[in-house]
């Protein structure tokens, strides 16, 4: 039977669709409203929730809780420090990324990690092999919630319960109190925009859930489901696990793994040469970077959407853009000579609400990696495959200053 969240009694009455849908063993909304667009522009307009509950979460504590971290991550948390949250991913021997997810460092010696995909016995297996002692890993899942507060009004409503919501800068957290109940705050999110995303003892949720609504309805605050939330996580280049890349743990060749270079996460690299520690990986990926023996590039492709809407109404239909959002693959081809010379794909393929566009997620090899190069991505027209014209450009596509902006006073 799958679970509920502890927030799950507080959405029933939202849910207009009736549809659940399975997360980790728990049921979750793909949207509440019969339009997933509309949830999207609560997340650029005003202000969304967001539950996030189903994410594994792990407790890391014990005086050796940094020393085992330094020797998984991939980015050094030493550099993180109390208060403070990473985004960061791990490797098997080879350099293949395990997973990726996000820590908060609650103090000196303990951490709190949310994954995707179960991690305990690959944590506690790890610290074992490694011989690190007095490192304590605990599964803390259903104790407990977590809601996602995104959107430019995020602030505002979270600075009427609490004070200490002013004090954050991107990727800081803090614990305090919301009606009398403890709660974590932290300054992070998967929507690319302004966003807290609060940590709440699972006996508590539901009180918190109404002072959270209570305090936006002056901003026009909703929940919103999965769907608006994968759209924003596009336009904010933010991969999916088993959409944008796979585990490689779950991998049964090395063409459906990937390293951290191949998945565009080069920047966690950036100080590796001065880096002495010797994480899982390290080894194998310092040749890839060395070799440049990457396979290829995760990259964004804007779609050029004259060429978009041509193929459409040359079959006689309009160019579907509301609620389009897509995580089947999609070849890519080399502009030549040759229509269908295959170069690559894309994993992630959405029409981009507020840039008015569609967008697009993909690998393509080192050759036409390089912003500003033109490929064609093959999309289907009434059953029949197309080819339209894509330029390759750095992500994040959409990149709001007031993301990373500290909110001082409030944001209007």
């Amino acid at each position: 039977m799958p679970q509920t969240t502890p927030f799950h009694n507080c959405l029933k009455p939202y849910l207009e669709t009736g549809i659940w849908k399975h997360w980790s063993g728990y049921l979750v909304a793909p949207r509440y409203q019969y339009s997933s667009t509309a949830e999207y522009y609560a997340i650029r307009n005003s202000v969304s929730l967001l539950d996030t509950s189903p994410l594994f979460k792990y407790r890391i504590t014990g005086s050796k809780s940094l020393s085992f971290l330094q020797s998984v991550m991939v980015r050094d948390i030493a550099q993180c420090q109390p208060g403070e949250a990473q985004y960061t991913c791990w490797c098997d021997q080879n350099g293949f990324v395990l997973q990726d997810g996000v820590i908060l460092r609650i103090s000196e010696d303990e951490f709190w990690i949310t994954s995707a995909e179960p991690s305990l016995r690959y944590f506690r297996s790890t610290a074992k092999k490694l011989s690190i002692s007095d490192v304590k890993i605990d599964d803390m899942t259903r104790d407990f919630g977590i809601l996602a507060v995104q959107g430019p009004h995020a602030f505002n409503v979270l600075s009427q319960l609490t004070d200490d919501a002013g004090d954050l800068n991107y990727f800081d957290l803090i614990q305090t109190k919301i009606d009398g109940c403890p709660v974590t705050i932290s300054r992070t999110g998967f929507t690319g925009d302004l966003g807290y995303e609060v940590w709440i003892r699972s006996d508590h949720a539901e009180q918190v859930w109404h002072c959270l609504v209570d305090a936006g309805k002056g901003y026009n605050i909703i929940p919103i489901g999965l769907e608006a939330l994968k759209m924003a996580r596009v336009e904010a280049g933010l991969l999916l696990l088993d959409v944008d890349f796979h585990s490689s743990r779950f991998a049964w060749v090395d063409e459906k793994r990937e390293t951290p270079v191949e998945l565009g996460w080069s920047w966690m690299l950036r100080n590796l040469t001065h880096d002495p520690r010797e994480f899982i990986g390290r080894a194998a990926i310092e040749k890839q970077i060395s070799e440049k023996s990457n396979r290829w590039r995760t990259v964004g492709l804007s779609v050029d959407w004259h060429d978009y809407e041509r193929v459409h109404l040359e079959t006689g239909i309009m160019a579907p853009k509301h609620d389009l959002y897509c995580e089947s693959t999609k070849s890519i081809y080399r502009r030549s000579d040759k229509e269908w010379d295959y170069a690559g794909y894309a994993s992630s393929f959405m029409f981009s609400p507020i840039l008015k566009k569609p967008i697009a997620i993909a690998k393509l090899p080192n050759d036409l990696a390089k912003p500003g190069t033109e490929v064609d991505i093959e999309i289907s027209v009434i059953r029949k495959p197309h080819n339209v014209l894509a330029t390759v450009q750095r992500m994040p596509f959409f990149d709001p200053a007031r993301k990373t902006q500290r909110p001082e006073g409030g944001i209007t």
